[in-house]
């Protein structure tokens, strides 16, 4: 396993226990890009020099010499960070000073409130973590806690101090109950979400059509299924390997294509509608075979759930009519 992103306590006013916090997401993409200069096929580098030594080395360069003195490397250890408090003047804060900051949440999680889940937008939540007991001594506190968070369909806010700041965390029961683990989602805090009224206040006033929006109902009827995230491939990533393999090979690079725009007849929006609702129509909506008259009760308990199965397709042949 992993070493832990964190570890500390989750406090509920008396009770705590000890837990680990472990990255739940990895970056997948592997196709990397390096800097390379156009004229020589050379990767490019930077080297960390200091102001004054840079705008000396662009001061010769300005002069017109040939070759100026190549600014110095300031080493890793000698950098420290700074803040600028007046122009060109800066407070050196040491990493040691960072690591003592007295932030309580660095090593405790303190849950502050219980709200229900689906009060939460989800543009609050930014990233997710596994949250697992510490031993097998907390593990006791640790399920009690899941459980009651469960089946009272709540969320557990807190913070969290880590990566140089404190955030507002989120720790909810996991989804897969085998193995009856936590999660804990990292969330942005509200003065980092733009007001939505900026954007949303000019979109016009319309009103809904009932037939549309019945049509649009069943659309999303057809097209429902149950969430699988491996279906969902990153395209962007398969096209970029795509030109890579092609120039190593010396092959055509595979180019966009302009979607061409739509030439003829305008269908309006219930058209448009009624086609696409055609068009997504279920295997199971096809004109089925006339049955035969079942006479033993298992055979009638099939002949039931087809003809059941088969009314959507009826009520959207009436529709399309």
């Amino acid at each position: 396993m992993a070493r832990p992103y964190w570890s500390g306590q989750i406090t509920i006013s008396l009770v705590s226990f000890s837990v680990k916090l472990f990255v739940a997401t990895e970056a997948k993409s592997q196709i990397t890009f390096h800097q390379i200069s156009r004229s020589t096929g050379e990767r490019v580098r930077y080297q960390k020099v200091t102001a004054s030594a840079a705008e000396a080395q662009q001061s010769q360069q300005d002069s017109g010499e040939e070759a100026p003195a190549a600014a110095p490397t300031v080493r890793n250890d000698e950098i420290v960070k700074g803040y600028e408090y007046q122009k060109g003047q800066y407070v050196i804060v040491e990493p040691s000073e960072l690591a003592n900051l007295r932030v309580p949440s660095k090593h405790s999680m303190e849950v502050t409130q219980f709200v229900d889940a689906a009060q939460i937008d989800p543009e609050y939540f930014e990233k997710p973590y596994f949250v697992v007991p510490e031993n097998d001594s907390q593990t006791q506190a640790f399920a009690v806690v899941r459980q009651a968070l469960k089946e009272t369909k709540k969320i557990a806010l807190s913070k969290i101090a880590f990566g140089g700041r404190e955030h507002v965390v989120a720790i909810a029961p996991a989804q897969d109950d085998e193995y009856g683990g936590m999660m804990a989602y990292t969330m942005r805090y509200a003065e980092e979400l733009r007001d939505a009224r900026d954007y949303f206040r000019d979109i016009k006033k319309v009103e809904v059509d009932e037939d549309s929006l019945s049509l649009a109902k069943e659309l999303i009827k057809r097209k429902a299924a149950k969430f699988d995230p491996s279906k969902f491939v990153d395209g962007y990533e398969v096209a970029l390997k795509e030109l890579v393999q092609a120039k190593i090979e010396h092959a055509p690079i595979p180019k966009d294509e302009a979607v061409a725009p739509q030439r003829g007849k305008v269908i309006s929006l219930m058209d448009a509608l009624r086609k696409s609702i055609g068009s997504e129509a279920p295997e199971e909506a096809a004109p089925a075979k006339k049955k035969p008259v079942a006479k033993a009760a298992p055979a009638k308990g099939i002949a039931l759930v087809k003809s059941e199965k088969a009314k959507p397709a009826k009520a959207a042949k009436r529709r399309s009519a």
